[in-house]
């Protein structure tokens, strides 16, 4: 009974298929759409295997790991940042994006970026504490302290067996041998580098007995390097009163001390120039400005003499000057005196005039409060008249308002809403209905290539029981095979008694 109701469904939704075959590169295709659409750019760990190098620059290998394998592709635009060349069994780190390959419809992953893992380790955890210590402000240039101009005392933390420490010193002496060093030894590689590397910087920062530090050693690997990117080695010259000069490694070679450290130096002997000036440069310095200094000195006293002699010639007999100065003084007082009697005269004479000019006080009184009546007056008249206005502006915006009141534009917007939700519930039954019509034609499309109406019409399906291949060819079977035979209902095992070629 269940059986008959089975197949009744079938029935009717055989009779709402309808057939569409899509192409194979078209779901290759979309697939690998979806593939690289749902991962981001990410890190892969494993070993390489079946590594492949053609011609073209292309590499091609799988990656696993002991669990697993995939193959990977990196093409030739990428494998010119390549700082190694990959082997069999090397262990790498890969930053891929997946995709498929649709040529063979193979899952793989294509390769951005490739570098060992153990130096990539190194590197990332270099880069992350780079970031967060930047973040912190440790790298900020208004933390940075000025290198003194002429230092008496340097201070070097380094190894005192390694060429760093010498070549600094050969500078020293050869540029400015009056300057005082102090070595503080450390080592500056291996595990307990990084912890005489912090002591020796917090020592010298509470003795205060050199003017300058330089830290220091020559150059090596990422791994060689490493105790230079510690991070309490960076709080240290952080919190370091002394101004500090990193010189670690090469040219090329950077590490968070570098950072940290108020100035950076390429090398050792670099280092060394910073801290101290030259000293055949400042003595050179000297004798060129003594030189100066004596050549002004002497101009200025020739010039000086010239004057005076210029002075001395123009220069007449003192008494007659006196006596001349003398009178012009006695001519200079008459004329002030008449001019004093004048000016007095003249005063006199013009208070005179304004008392004669001037009206009782009681009658100017009287014209000004007149005057301030007829203000008064005129201002009541204005304030009443701007009143009026402003009240008949008060009306008129009132009724502005009324008219243009919000309940009404919400009214109006209401009835459009109303109207585009009855649009909208048109629009949305007329998409299910053309999507309702266009599903039932693909269930009938299923139903009629569905290999069960095959069974239905009595014919079977052959399968070899041991490598579930399905027999279509009289030659794929032997006398004494099994073979499985499905129906429209359960399936049946059989041997094969004799094989007919037709």
């Amino acid at each position: 009974m269940a059986s008959q109701n089975t197949t009744d469904q079938r029935g009717s939704l055989a009779n709402r298929a309808v057939r569409e075959v899509y192409p194979v590169s078209r779901i290759v295709r979309e697939a690998r759409m979806l593939l690289e659409g749902s991962f981001p750019l990410i890190w892969v760990e494993g070993e390489i295997s079946n590594l492949a190098m053609p011609g073209s620059g292309h590499i091609y290998f799988t990656l696993k790991d002991e669990a697993a394998q995939v193959r990977c592709a990196m093409f030739r635009n990428r494998n010119r940042q390549l700082r190694f060349t990959p082997e069999n069994g090397m262990q790498v780190l890969l930053r891929v994006r997946v995709t498929l390959y649709e040529g063979r419809g193979e899952f793989q992953l294509m390769v951005e970026h490739m570098e060992e893992a153990g130096s990539g380790a190194l590197q990332r955890a270099y880069e992350a504490l780079k970031q967060r210590l930047g973040q912190e402000g440790l790298f900020d240039q208004a933390h940075k302290k000025p290198i003194p101009a002429m230092p008496a005392t340097i201070g070097i933390i380094s190894s005192p067996d390694g060429a760093a420490v010498h070549d600094i010193l050969s500078v020293l002496k050869r540029r400015f041998p009056a300057v005082d060093v102090i070595l503080y030894p450390v080592a500056v590689q291996g595990e307990a580098s990084a912890r005489q590397l912090v002591e020796a910087v917090r020592l010298a920062d509470s003795r205060q007995e050199c003017d300058v530090l330089i830290i220091s050693r020559g150059g090596g690997s990422l791994e060689d390097l490493w105790s230079f990117n510690d991070e309490q080695l960076a709080r240290a010259i952080y919190d370091c009163k002394l101004p500090v000069i990193s010189a670690v490694g090469h040219e090329v070679d950077f590490t968070i001390a570098d950072f940290v450290a108020d100035v950076r130096a390429p090398t050792p002997s670099a280092a060394a120039e910073m801290a101290v000036p030259d000293a055949r440069q400042l003595l050179a310095t000297v004798q060129n400005l003594m030189q100066r200094l004596t050549a002004r000195t002497r101009q200025w006293l020739t010039g000086e003499q010239r004057h005076l002699l210029h002075l001395q010639r123009r220069l007449p007999r003192p008494d007659l000057q006196i006596r001349q100065q003398n009178q012009a003084i006695k001519q200079y007082k008459r004329m002030l005196d008449a001019a004093w009697q004048r000016d007095q005269q003249n005063r006199a004479q013009r208070v005179d005039f304004l008392a004669a000019r001037l009206k009782h006080p009681q009658a100017q009184i009287d014209s000004q409060r007149a005057r301030l009546d007829n203000l008064m007056h005129r201002l009541q008249t204005a304030l009443r008249s701007q009143q009026k206005q402003a009240a008949q502006s008060v009306v008129a915006l009132q009724s502005r308002l009324r008219r243009q009141l919000p309940a009404q534009q919400v009214a109006r917007q209401q009835l459009h809403l109303s109207g585009l939700k009855r649009q909208l519930d048109k629009l949305i039954q007329t998409q299910l209905s053309i999507a309702g019509s266009m599903l039932s034609q693909q269930v009938r499309t299923l139903a009629a290539v569905s290999p069960l109406n095959t069974l239905e019409r009595g014919y079977s399906i052959s399968r070899r029981i041991d490598t579930e291949e399905v027999i279509t060819r009289s030659e794929q079977v032997r006398p004494g095979d099994a073979i499985r035979v499905k129906l429209r209902q359960g399936e049946i095992d059989c041997e094969v008694r004799a094989v007919k070629d037709k």
